[in-house]
């Protein structure tokens, strides 16, 4: 370079004017070149020039766009795509500042160091650089600019309370679209601007925030990089971002570079943190309005001196380590970890053997990873690239056909498209690149319209899903105080200015759904002159209202009539719930006491109402001792307990004890002890509702229908529902509790131990079939064995003759005859059938056969211990006999039980008496009966 070639660092903070001094500066000589280090910005710059100088000696070079005109003399280029030894007169470096960014570092660093104008040289960026400047370019020269506005710290603010011309910053796409989606409901819409955005997007989404249809900006740092917009607050919802390999603080610098962008001109600027953001440092924020920060040390360096003559070379070049002082070798970037992998591939390494292929290999490592997918898919994608440059010195015609046809789709929704977009980008670079593809211009165009026809279709979702036009209008209004009108009919659809936005249920404004999903939440601000006086009338009219318009649903809502006002939650105690209420905040907080004040009350008289036993039993004060812990039992388990579970407690009590419970309704049952009164629909539902609350369930079981004797067993319902449906699981289905222990007083009559059939009254009060009762009984504790016999059917009644009169009747004539006559009965009246209608039908010889279950008890029995005896039953009847198959005794044909008496010279020992709530009481005075 010549000797005379003036190299000026341009230093200072944000809004001081510094690019639009290199332009001007690039202007006053006969060629220039500047690099930028977005694409926007470049995009941004490009069209400021045009517009001065007109398109024909203006270029634009990105990784993604060429416009080179043949008479080009003004060269506007993201920073890595500087062209190299042009000579031209005059060279800029934007943003130097960014020589220590982790990840593009080297590549400014290199600017830096190599990059010169044969006339002049600019570096523009922060006063940072001062040092790291001084050191390696000693020639340099420096003027400091001053900020042309203030810039001042304004502390956290919610999103809902941001001033008009705001940009939200966020560092994650996601981060992003849920600030975006947010402002849309509160303030009707937002433009977004991201880095990965096309140009052709991006500029449409800043006219739209230019233009004033929207007042707020989202964006990522992007902004920071020298985009002019008209700004005047920048708040931050994260002091934090993700750097490519971990999430890091951002450093003070970080944070004057994007906060910079509010104020422009001579405008004054505020700044500040939103979101979930903590308040900035006072050291920092005051560091960040005087524009003092820590000078930079360390600049990221890679070796530019890279030899060609092997694979390996190459990666030893890449990865040599500075000698100076002020660089640090950068970490791997990108294209070196391409590098590195595709050297591990066999048919690579045997394409890339000589200097030109491998300087090749190096030209397509160096394609960026726009799509941001798994590094082996990249390296993948790079492989292919490469083997078709190298086998046919370009990429085949219906290769990049077949990958655009691929791409070029615009529907789906903004991560589809955003992702298109991303896939598009891969091949623009790959057309950009001279010599790759047989028709630059053709493939150019190409990746040019579907990246053109892509971008206009992401601006439309973005605008569909972040702008809501009415409510940026309506908002619009009322900031210049225009009078709406607006009003509430008595269906509670509220309209604006004759205009539809929602309708008012119960206490609560909901936004008309029919435009976009969930409508703003600025139209209730909109409404609100409607709504004020409304909510008011509707808690005065809600307060008098009669409990009968008021119900709890079985998730646990408060509904006044078909409106949801309120929820019930878990209060100190299972009987005594508490109300949430359902009340916007613009209705007040008069109107907010007032609807939980009524719901209180109304949940309060209901409890009340359909627990009034169980209240009682918790009130009464003359119960002392065990009965009063077992009464606090039954409170809390809402007036249901299995017997198992108290057992103990049960053991314990006295007669007295359990008169004075039973006085309170209680009943001593033998698989369940409860209040026979709250098994009721009623108080089934209230309880499931109060036992779900104090459960902390999420969600609540519904209660069996009304009715029923049996349900079937409700599959992953929490444990204890069935009993607090006043239910019992047993096998595949589950019996009321109070039916249960009427099955129990008829079982205690059965031979649990010989075995015994089920009776028709044991079928008939559960409703079941022989099938399903066998189910019942196994899973109460029973073992059914299933069995066939041949079916005895019943013999015809028949009027008595006269001349049989005189005949003995059944219980006076002997069993013999008794049998006789009922064996020959239905074969006479098969023989008059027959002799009455002819051809007669043959008869079947095979009986027919019926199925029948034979019970025992199958848990393991303590000695001399058996089914219980209910209380006030008096003592119970003999077992029955053994019975066989067929219901008959065992034994001898036609003799007496079998037994033995047993006599002892010791006078009778007073037994303990057996406490007829004992479960197997029936068992235990049987076998004295027995005995």
């Amino acid at each position: 370079m010549s000797g005379s070639s003036r190299i000026v660092a341009v230093l200072g903070p944000t809004n001081t004017g510094k690019t639009h001094y290199a332009i001007e500066r690039m202007l006053g000589h006969r060629t220039g070149v500047i690099g930028l280090p977005l694409r926007l910005l470049a995009r941004e710059v490009y069209d400021k020039i045009v517009a001065i100088r007109g398109p024909s000696v203006v270029a634009l070079v990105t990784g993604e766009e060429r416009i080179v005109p043949p008479r080009a003399q003004y060269w506007v280029c993201t920073v890595e795509a500087m062209p190299e030894g042009m000579g031209a007169d005059f060279v800029a470096i934007d943003e130097i500042q960014l020589c220590a960014d982790p990840e593009r570092g080297h590549v400014f660093t290199d600017r830096l160091l190599r990059s010169r104008g044969t006339n002049e040289t600019l570096f523009l960026g922060s006063d940072t650089m001062r040092g790291p400047i001084s050191a390696l370019v000693p020639q340099a020269q420096f003027v400091r600019r001053e900020r042309m506005s203030q810039l001042v710290y304004s502390g956290s603010r919610k999103i809902s309370r941001m001033p008009a011309r705001s940009a939200i910053v966020g560092f994650s796409v996601e981060n992003v679209y849920a600030i975006a989606e947010l402002l849309r409901r509160q303030k009707g819409g937002a433009a977004v601007v991201m880095g990965a955005l096309s140009p052709r997007t991006r500029n449409a989404q800043v006219d739209l925030y230019q233009n004033g249809e929207v007042d707020y900006l989202v964006a990522t740092d992007a902004i920071g990089m020298g985009l002019n917009l008209d700004v005047n607050h920048v708040a931050f919802s994260s002091l934090s971002k993700f750097d490519g390999r971990r999430m890091r603080p951002l450093a003070p610098n970080e944070l004057a570079q994007i906060a910079g962008r509010a104020g422009r001109g001579m405008s004054d600027g505020t700044f500040g943190v939103t979101g979930e953001a903590p308040p900035l440092d006072e050291g920092v924020a005051q560091a960040i309005m005087d524009s003092r920060f820590t000078p930079m040390k360390k600049l990221n360096w890679r070796n530019a001196a890279l030899r060609f003559g092997s694979i390996d070379a190459l990666i030893d070049s890449l990865e040599v380590s500075p000698d100076d002082e002020h660089l640090i070798k950068a970490r791997p970037a990108d294209d070196l970890n391409a590098l590195k992998s595709l050297s591990q591939v066999t048919e690579v390494v045997a394409r890339a053997s000589d200097g030109p292929s491998i300087r090749l290999l190096w030209d397509v490592c160096r394609i960026p990873d726009f799509r941001g997918i798994s590094h082996a898919e990249h390296a993948s994608l790079l492989e292919v690239i490469y083997g078709h440059l190298h086998e046919r010195g370009s990429i085949p015609d219906e290769f990049m056909a077949r990958q655009i046809r691929r791409i070029d789709q615009t529907h789906g929704d903004i991560d589809a498209l955003s992702k298109r977009l991303a896939y598009i980008r891969t091949w623009t670079y790959v057309a950009q690149r001279k010599g790759w593809v047989r028709d630059e211009s053709h493939w150019r165009d190409e990746t040019r319209t579907v990246e053109d026809r892509l971008s206009d279709a992401l601006h439309e979702r973005l605008t569909q899903r972040f702008v809501d036009r009415r409510t940026s209008v309506l908002l619009r209004r009322l900031k210049q105080k225009e009078a709406l009108l607006a009003e509430v009919n008595d269906k509670g659809e509220v309209t604006v200015e004759g205009e539809f936005v929602g309708r008012l249920e119960g206490f609560r404004f909901i936004p008309d759904k029919s435009a976009q999903g969930t409508e703003a939440k600025a139209l209730k601000s909109a409404s609100l002159q409607a709504l004020a006086p409304q909510f008011h009338l509707r808690a005065d009219r809600f307060y008098n209202a009669p409990d009968t318009e008021i119900d709890f649903t079985d998730q646990g809502g408060l509904m006044w009539g078909e409106y949801a006002v309120g929820k019930l939650v878990a209060g100190a105690e299972p009987l005594k719930p508490m109300v949430e209420v359902f009340v916007d905040e613009a209705a007040g907080p008069d109107v907010e006491q007032k609807v939980q004040r009524r719901l209180q009350h109304f949940i309060d008289r209901k409890v009340a109402a359909l627990f009034e036993p169980l209240l009682n039993l918790s009130r009464d004060e003359e119960l002392s001792g065990l009965a009063k812990g077992f009464a606090f039992r039954m409170v809390e388990a809402l007036g249901i307990l299995p017997r198992a579970q108290v057992a103990q407690e049960v053991k314990d009590l006295d007669q007295d004890a359990r008169g004075a419970l039973r006085k309170h309704g209680i009943r001593f049952g033998q698989f369940t002890i409860f209040m026979p009164l709250l098994l009721k629909p009623a108080p089934t539902r209230l309880r499931l509702v109060l036992w779900a609350l104090s459960s902390g369930l999420q969600e609540f079981p519904e209660a069996p229908p009304p009715g029923l004797v049996t349900v079937p067993v409700a599959k992953d319902a929490p444990q204890g529902y069935d009993t607090m449906c006043g239910y019992r699981d047993a096998g595949e289905r589950s019996i009321r509790i109070d039916m249960l222990e009427r099955l129990a007083d008829m079982l205690r009559a059965e031979d649990s131990r010989g075995g015994f059939e089920a009776k028709p009254d044991m079928l008939s009060i559960t409703g079941m079939t022989l099938d399903q009762f066998a189910d019942l009984m196994q899973g109460l504790g029973y073992k059914a064995e299933r069995g066939e016999r041949p079916k005895v059917k019943p013999a015809p009644v028949e009027q008595p003759a006269a001349a049989e009169a005189d005949k003995p009747t059944a219980e006076e004539a002997p069993a013999s005859e008794v049998a006789a006559e009922e064996v020959a009965a239905p074969a006479e009246a098969a023989a008059e059938a027959g002799a009455d209608s002819l051809p007669a039908e043959p008869v079947s010889d095979e009986p027919e056969v019926e199925v029948f279950y034979t019970f025992t008890w199958a848990r393991q029995r303590q000695p001399n211990r058996g089914p219980r005896r209910e209380q006030g039953q008096g003592k119970g009847k003999p077992r029955g006999k053994p019975q066989d198959g067929r219901g008959k005794p065992h034994g001898k044909k036609g003799g007496k039980p079998q037994g033995a008496k047993t006599f002892s010279s010791r006078p009778p020992k007073k037994e303990k008496a057996i406490d007829p709530d004992n479960p197997f009481a029936a068992a235990l005075m049987g076998l004295k009966d027995g005995n």
